[in-house]
C-alpha cells in the first residue's frame, strides 16, 4: 500500500494524539485546531479501513489496531524530530526553546542561577522554566527536560545524573533551648520534626561499621522543601536538609548543624529527558553546563 505525503501528515498527528492522550492537547502541541487534527484522524481511518481510537467526550484509547499502528507511527514522528535536530546540530550558535519543570526549592537554589549563567553564554536559546513540586508528565507536557531528585523507573525516557548533594540534619537555635539538643540517633525520636512529604518518615544515619533507623513524626509536614526549611527555622522542629540550603542559614546563625559526625543518605538529582531529545545541541550543552555548574556550587560550600 503506497503511503502519499499526507497520510505520512496524519500519521505523525496520530502519533502526538496518543502520546498526548487527547485531541485537544495534540493540537495544542503541534500548533493545528481540534478540527484539523479530527480531520486526520477520520481520513487515517477511512484510508486504513480500520479504527485506531476509541473516543468518548472525555477519554481516548487505542484499540488493537490503534496499538500496533501507533508503533510505527511514533518511530516516524521521532525520526523526522531527529532529522531536524540533527540539522540544528550543524549551526553554529544554538538557538531555540528550552521547556524544562524543575522542584521548586532545587529551582530557585540551583536551576535559576545555572540558568542565569547559560542564558548569558547562549543568548539565542529560549528558556521556558516551570518549577513545581509535583511530578509532571514530561512527554505530555511537551518538557524538554525534568530535574527529579530520584533515578527513573521504567518509563520509557532518558536521564543522566547531574549531581549528588550531600544532606545534613538541623535545627533552628531557638528549637533547641526550649527542647534541648540531641548528641546520638537514639534520642532524635523525642524531638519534632519538619515533615517533607516527598521523603520517606524513616531517617537513616551511620557511623562507622554501626547503623541507625529513626522514625520520624511532628506536627507540621509540607510538600515543599523551601517550606520546610522555612519552617525548621521558625523553630518547629528538625529536619533532613540539602546542605547547598542549610550552609549558608548556618553561617549565618539562623539554624544549628546537629550530629555532624554521623552520614546521612545523599540526594541524586537526575536530568531526564524524552529518548532521542540529547541529541539536540541546545540540550547537550545544558546538561553539561548543568554538570559544572553545581559540582562548582558545592565545591564552593566546602
Amino acid at each position: 500500500m503506497d503511503v502519499s505525503f499526507e497520510q505520512l501528515k496524519s500519521m505523525v498527528v496520530f502519533a502526538h494524539v496518543v502520546e498526548q492522550g487527547s485531541l485537544s492537547a495534540a493540537a495544542k502541541q503541534i500548533g493545528l485546531s481540534r478540527a484539523v487534527v479530527s480531520y486526520h484522524l477520520k481520513k487515517l481511518e477511512s484510508h486504513l479501513k480500520v479504527k485506531l481510537l476509541n473516543r468518548s467526550t472525555r477519554s481516548i484509547s487505542l484499540t488493537e489496531a490503534g496499538s500496533v499502528y501507533y508503533q510505527r507511527c511514533r518511530v516516524i514522528a521521532e525520526q523526522a524530530s531527529q532529522a531536524n535536530q540533527q540539522i540544528e546540530n550543524l549551526k553554529n550558535e544554538p538557538e531555540g526553546l528550552l521547556k524544562i519543570t524543575c522542584p521548586v526549592n532545587v529551582g530557585l537554589q540551583l536551576m535559576v542561577p545555572a540558568l542565569n549563567e547559560f542564558r548569558a553564554l547562549y543568548p539565542k536559546i529560549e528558556l521556558d522554566l516551570k518549577l513545581s513540586d509535583e511530578v509532571e508528565n514530561i512527554i505530555k507536557g511537551g518538557f524538554d527536560l525534568a530535574i527529579r531528585g530520584a533515578p527513573l523507573k521504567d518509563s520509557g525516557l532518558q536521564a543522566s545524573k547531574l549531581a549528588t548533594l550531600p544532606t545534613c540534619i538541623c535545627a533552628a537555635p531557638s528549637y533547641l533551648l526550649k527542647k534541648g539538643q540531641p548528641t546520638k540517633p537514639s534520642e532524635l525520636t523525642g524531638h519534632d520534626w519538619v515533615i517533607y512529604q516527598q521523603a520517606s518518615s524513616t531517617l537513616n544515619l551511620s557511623k562507622g561499621s554501626r547503623s541507625f533507623s529513626i522514625i520520624t513524626s511532628g506536627t507540621v509536614s509540607t510538600n515543599n522543601a523551601a517550606a520546610r526549611t522555612a519552617f525548621v527555622e521558625a523553630g518547629h522542629g528538625l529536619a533532613r536538609i540539602p546542605l547547598y540550603d542549610a550552609l549558608p542559614k548556618i553561617k549565618a546563625g539562623l539554624l544549628t548543624l546537629l550530629l555532624e559526625d554521623y552520614q546521612l543518605a545523599d540526594i541524586n538529582i537526575f536530568a531526564v529527558f524524552p529518548p532521542g531529545t540529547a541529541e539536540t545541541k541546545k540540550l547537550r550543552l545544558l546538561l553539561n553546563f548543568l554538570k559544572t555548574f553545581i559540582t562548582r556550587q558545592l565545591s564552593e560550600l566546602q
